[in-house]
Order: C-alpha cells, then sequence, then structure tokens
C-alpha cells in the first residue's frame, strides 16, 4: 500500500515538474519545458497583455495601496497586513536556497530569467488576489474576512449551475492540495534550520528543532497572535538583509557594472547557446522563479481575501507588488552576494556552499552565523504565514469550528518537529506536488474568472482614482 501511494506521488511529481517538452538547442543543448511553466508563463503574458502592463503602469498605485488604513472591522487586517502575511511566505528559503541553486545549475544569467519571471507573476498575482476580493467571506471563528480559491472556485461552480452546494470537487482538491502542500514545506523548513544551525553553531538538530517547534506552538496557537508576530518579523528581517546587501554593494562597488554585464551577457550570450547551456539559464531563472514568488499557486489569495479595503483591486494592486518585493528585491540580493564575490572564491562550489563561501568572503566567519540566523528567521516566517494560509481552506473543509483548525496546527507542528530531525524525501515531493496541483487547479478557474477581475481594474483606473 505504502509503496502505491510512493509511486503515485512520485508519478505525478514527474508529471507536474519534470520535462514535459524537450526543444533543441544550437551547439547540442536542450531547453526542457515542465507542465508547469507552459501553464505560467503563458498565464502571465497572458494577464499581463489583459491588464495592459499594469504592473509597470501602475506601480506607484501598488505602493499607495499600502498606506490605505484598516476599516471599521475591528478585527480585519488592512491591505498592508495581508501583503506582510504573503510576503512572509514568499520571502522564504526559495531566497535563499533557490536562488543559491538557480545560480549553481543556470550561472549569472538566471538571474535575469527569474526578473523576467517575476514581472510576467505580478500580473498573475493580481488577478489571482483581485478575486480573492471579491469572493471573500465573513471568518465567524478569526473575525474579519477569508477566502482564496476554494472559494472563488466553489462560487464559480454555484453560479454555473445556479443553485448552492456544499462542496465543490474542484474546489475540495485545491484546500486538500493546499494542506498537503504546507504539511510538506514544514518539514522542508525544519530540516534547512537544523542543518544550518549545527554547520554555524555545532548545535544538535534535536535542541534546534526542540526551540522552533515551541516557539511556533506558542505563536499558531494563540487566536490571533500569527499577524501581529509577522508584523513585526518581517519588516525587520527583510529590511536586515536588504541593508546587508546595500552595504556589502557599496562596499563592492566598482565590480557592480561587471555584476550586471555578466548577467545580461550569460542570458542573452552567444556562449551559452553554443555550449549547451542556454536552456540550462532560462530554465533555471524560470524554474526557481516561479518557485519564490508563489504567483498563481493561490496561496498568497488566502492572505489577500482577508483584507478590509475600499476597492478589490487595490489588493490586487498590493500582492503584485509583493511579487516584485520577493523576486526583483530579495531575491537579487541573494544574487549580488553570491557574484560580487571573486569567482575563485566560489568556483566548484553549488548550494548553500556557494552562499556561506560567499558570505565568508565578504563578512568573514561571521557570514556562516549570519547566514543561519536569516535562513531561521526567513523560514520562521514562512511556518507561520502558512498556517495562516491554512485556516481558510482548513474551514472550507470542516466548517467553522477550533477542533478542526487546531488540529491541523498540532498536524504541522508535529510534521515541523519530524523534519528537523531527518529529511524525508518523499515528504519534500508530496509538498512539491501539493503546490503543483494548487497551482494547476487554480489556473483553471482563473481564466473563466478573469473578466471579473478585470473589470474591477477598468472600475478602479475610470472611476475610483478619479473621485479621490
Amino acid at each position: 500500500m505504502i509503496n502505491t501511494i510512493t509511486a503515485i506521488v512520485h508519478g505525478i511529481y514527474g508529471l507536474l515538474w519534470n520535462d514535459l517538452i524537450t526543444i533543441p538547442l544550437p551547439g547540442g543543448g536542450t531547453l526542457g519545458l515542465s507542465l508547469l511553466v507552459l501553464l505560467l508563463i503563458p498565464t502571465g503574458i497572458y494577464f499581463t497583455l489583459r491588464t495592459k502592463c499594469m504592473q509597470i503602469r501602475l506601480f506607484p498605485d501598488m505602493v499607495r495601496a499600502l498606506l490605505e488604513k484598516k476599516g471599521a472591522q475591528g478585527r480585519s487586517l488592512s491591505t498592508l497586513q495581508t501583503l506582510i502575511v504573503s510576503t512572509a511566505t514568499r520571502v522564504g528559503m526559495g531566497n535563499l536556497v533557490g536562488v543559491v541553486a538557480a545560480i549553481s545549475a543556470g550561472g549569472a544569467g538566471a538571474v535575469f530569467w527569474m526578473w523576467v519571471s517575476a514581472l510576467l507573476g505580478s500580473a498573475t498575482a493580481f488577478i489571482e488576489s483581485t478575486l480573492a476580493q471579491l469572493y471573500k467571506e465573513k471568518d465567524p471563528l478569526y473575525g474579519g474576512y477569508r477566502g482564496g480559491p476554494a472559494y472563488y472556485i466553489h462560487r464559480f461552480g454555484e453560479e454555473k449551475r445556479g443553485k448552492k452546494q456544499r462542496y465543490s470537487i474542484m474546489a475540495v482538491l485545491f484546500a486538500l492540495s493546499g494542506l498537503i502542500c504546507w504539511c510538506g514545506i514544514s518539514q522542508v523548513i525544519s530540516n534547512s534550520v537544523s542543518s544550518a544551525f549545527s554547520n554555524a553553531f555545532h548545535i544538535p538538530p534535536l535542541y534546534t528543532t526542540v526551540v522552533l517547534v515551541v516557539l511556533a506552538a506558542i505563536i499558531v496557537l494563540r487566536k490571533n497572535a500569527t499577524v501581529k508576530v509577522l508584523d513585526v518579523l518581517v519588516p525587520i528581517m527583510a529590511g536586515c538583509y536588504f541593508l546587508i546587501t546595500i552595504v556589502l554593494i557599496l562596499i563592492n562597488l566598482p565590480q557592480l557594472p561587471g555584476v550586471f554585464e555578466q548577467i545580461f551577457a550569460e542570458a542573452f550570450g552567444f556562449r551559452q547557446m553554443v555550449a549547451g547551456g542556454f536552456g540550462a539559464v532560462l530554465m533555471n531563472g524560470i524554474k526557481r522563479g516561479l518557485f519564490s514568488n508563489e504567483a498563481g499557486s493561490g496561496s498568497a489569495p488566502c492572505a489577500a481575501a482577508a483584507a478590509e479595503t475600499d476597492h478589490p483591486a487595490k489588493v490586487g494592486l498590493s500582492q503584485a507588488l509583493g511579487v516584485f518585493i520577493d523576486t526583483i528585491v530579495i531575491c537579487s540580493c541573494t544574487a549580488f552576494i553570491m557574484l560580487l564575490a571573486p569567482a575563485e572564491v566560489t568556483n566548484g562550489l553549488s548550494g548553500m556552499d556557494l552562499m556561506q563561501a560567499a558570505m565568508h568572503y565578504h563578512l568573514g566567519a561571521f557570514g556562516s552565523i549570519l547566514i543561519a540566523a536569516i535562513l531561521w528567521l526567513f523560514s520562521f516566517s514562512t511556518f507561520i504565514g502558512i498556517l495562516f494560509y491554512a485556516r481558510s481552506n482548513v474551514a472550507y473543509l470542516f466548517g467553522d469550528n477550533w477542533f478542526s483548525q487546531t488540529a491541523y496546527k498540532i498536524v504541522a507542528l508535529v510534521m515541523l518537529f519530524i523534519g528537523g530531525l531527518a529529511a524525508y524525501t518523499f515528504v519534500w515531493e508530496l509538498g512539491d506536488v501539493g503546490v503543483g496541483l494548487m497551482t494547476v487547479f487554480n489556473l483553471i478557474f482563473l481564466f473563466p474568472l478573469s473578466r471579473r477581475a478585470l473589470d474591477s481594474l477598468k472600475d478602479y483606473e475610470t472611476n475610483f482614482k478619479k473621485k479621490r
């Protein structure tokens, strides 16, 4: 039975993440396209065109949307608070491990394609987050609002059938995929943190894991502590990481033009194409960018629905900005740290060894300690954020009761503990399957529902902005 389940999960993983189409390139190389890349990139292009490049045209509006104050509902969240929650999960391991992996496999040129994926993904993020606002519901347990893809998929089914229904099969599948994904991520989080602390401080994984689980339990098992903690933690961790990068850039300012030249040369360079490496440059940048910013996966809309706003499009704009913050700012910080280190320091290295070597070059022995601390903060905030996402999905599947909400949190905490002690490849793969299925189910309904989000954008530009 277990072997059968493992085989099914592995098969689904291969369908979602392995190359579905392989295109031959000059020089003997190939360009492999997975199902998720084939879905997400055209979706980003389509919504960029349909919104008339809103991510560029309305960038000032994205920033202004964050200044909106919370409305009259005492326990509802502001647009800024929901952005902080979604940023907590976006600004996580993908910003460290993901960027390192992209550069290790695809070179500096992969950074450019990460930027491209963020630019396209921000339009997708706008559509899904605006829909979450349009279809949000009152939250009788936590107060304020809740929603996300499970809710707008459900409502779409009701509208098509012309009658109320308790469940929608596709909405149930999305919600289950999300809960599976976030449990899997819990293991990845704790394993990464315990490994980093073991390497930097020689602390046994058990001690690190116990502290991590106890702190997480104190926060997530309290009714409304999650957002309060993230309100403080996320700006501090992202701000500090950004500040460290700025300092390092200023110290190495003469080398910065060379870094940009390397990024663009390797992104479009004929050397990579002739050598058969262009496919690796392109796809590693795109894949890691999509993994990091989560646009289209349906995660961030679970936070976006919780905002109280005077126009749904404003929440969509703020979440589009979140994609920029994640990839253009934070991921670029990691890339610059590595690329500003001399080639002889990082040659032959990959993964976190590459990152640690670069930080050691910049900051000495303190660099390894700093990376461990940053990874801890990023991972911890990710865990808290995904449990906020889980609220609406648990409620959709099991109803409004504290038992099911608490039970899922306990399961996630158990997975957090287990993952800190050992890496279980099957569970990690299960998490990847979860996020992949979430993305597929979400994208299926984004296209027929996108008209409502596009109408909301049109109303925002033609009516709402003129009244202000």
